[in-house]
């Protein structure tokens, strides 16, 4: 996760925060930050009843949004974050962690980003179920 993050941080000059969310062991309602790279330091707890994350939680669907200004679910990281991409990552059909991609650009994650992001965290969706985390 954390090399992932890295990569995308450094490579997509849109991606202006890239990090995950995984379920807090001791409460399994909690979001906690794990690795990510950006120019803030995110929310560290967000309960799945909150925000864009946790819609993306208890939905199980990606959650994109063109203009966090617009949703009122967005928890403000920072007001430069203009767009964001939410993908739930399952483990053993449970919420395992999420991939959060956030962008200081409206309308960032068009359909092909967002594949992109999706396909992504199938990535780690694989090594999290191969490695029974």
């Amino acid at each position: 996760m954390e090399h992932m993050v890295q990569r995308l941080h450094e490579t997509l000059a849109h991606y202006n925060w890239v990090g995950f969310y995984l379920i807090d062991p001791d409460d399994s309602n909690t979001l906690v930050v794990g690795p990510f790279v950006g120019s803030f330091t995110p929310n560290a707890r967000i309960p799945l009843n909150t925000g864009l994350c946790g819609a993306a939680a208890t939905t199980g669907r990606t959650v994109v949004v063109d203009d966090v200004a617009k949703d009122p679910r967005y928890l403000s990281g920072s007001t430069i974050v203009k767009s964001e991409v939410v993908v739930p990552i399952f483990v053993q059909g449970k919420i395992a962690a999420e991939l959060d991609v956030e962008s200081y650009f409206a309308n960032t994650f068009n359909p092909a980003e967002q594949k992109f992001v999706e396909d992504c965290a199938a990535v780690v969706q694989g090594y999290l179920s191969r490695s029974g985390k």
